[in-house]
């Protein structure tokens, strides 16, 4: 039996950060701040030695992600009512001055967690 090849970027380390993603949202239900979400999400990523980085700077845009985790995926942080297009962009933003290849954007605020994964679109030149 064949079985079909995905064409998922980093699937493994995706499902890792989801997973914890939900950990997170299990503990602090759906009315917690950002930062709660953040600061716990951390403490995880620590408990299963997983690498990142938290509140960097993007190339002097002013802008800051959430987190950079394994330095391949950008992890946003939303605890708003709903995600917008302005935060699909902001995303691919990111992964454009990054270099980084894949964006998850989560939305704690939500009773039941839906990740979006968002791949970076590569510039024609």
């Amino acid at each position: 039996m064949s079985r079909k090849v995905s064409n998922l970027i980093y699937p493994k380390l995706s499902y890792t950060i989801v997973g914890l993603c939900f950990t997170v949202h299990n503990e602090l239900g759906s009315y917690a701040r950002e930062k709660q979400y953040c600061d716990l999400l951390e403490e995880k990523l620590k408990e299963v030695k997983m690498p990142y980085k938290r509140e960097i700077s993007i190339a002097n845009t002013g802008n800051i992600l959430d987190f950079l985790i394994n330095n391949k995926v950008i992890l946003e942080v939303k605890a708003k009512r709903v995600i917008t297009k302005a935060d699909y962009y902001q995303t691919q933003r990111y992964l454009q001055e990054s270099k980084a290849k894949l964006g998850i954007i989560i939305n704690f605020r939500n009773k039941y967690l839906s990740p979006k994964r968002i791949v970076r679109i590569s510039k024609k030149q």
